[in-house]
């Protein structure tokens, strides 16, 4: 079974609970009604990326839906926890690209969704043998994989938060869904 279709969601809970911050995520994430099986970071071949509203409507409560999960949690007052996927596709779509999950705390939305798509295109480019500094910023490897002609495209999805002020816990979570 391979996938032909994914989408990105992202959500964020506040509970004292624990488990039931993650409930909120999942539900602020659209997902709270599916069982989730996690799987590795591999993008399939030939696969779509459909937007969530599409997703969500091929889906069925209590399905049984494959997934890629960036997730974090905190209970630590103003701590900021993000969770973050990141995408790199190949420009051969017959060939697999790299999905890579990061979970940061402390890191703002922006850089932990940049260090996870950086992740997601170093694995891809390390597979298509795609010579790279890695000592060089994210910006500059970037342009090299782009203008070697065989990383098409890279993106990110990315939650943060800051910990609730009281102490209640405060989950994010960044995830892909397969299809």
């Amino acid at each position: 079974m391979t996938p032909t279709k994914i989408f990105f969601v992202k959500g964020v809970g506040v509970h004292k609970e624990r488990l039931a911050s993650f409930e909120l995520a999942l539900r602020d994430a659209g997902i709270e009604k599916f069982n989730l099986v996690y799987v590795s970071s591999i993008f399939p071949p030939n696969c779509q990326i459909i937007s969530k509203e599409d997703g969500l409507k091929q889906l069925s409560p209590g399905q049984i839906i494959f997934c890629v999960m960036a997730r974090n949690e905190t209970n630590e007052p103003n701590r900021l926890v993000s969770a973050a996927i990141g995408l790199a596709i190949p420009h051969d779509r017959t060939i697999y690209g790299y999905l890579a999950e990061h979970h940061a705390f402390g890191e703002k939305g922006e850089l932990a969704g940049e260090y996870a798509e950086d992740l997601a295109a170093t694995m891809l480019a390390m597979t298509l043998g795609i010579p790279f500094d890695p000592n060089q910023a994210w910006e500059e490897r970037e342009q090299i994989y782009k203008a070697s002609g065989h990383i098409i495209r890279t993106m990110h999805t990315v939650q943060s938060a800051e910990g609730n002020k009281d102490g209640l816990w405060t989950s994010v979570i960044a995830v892909a869904i397969f299809i």
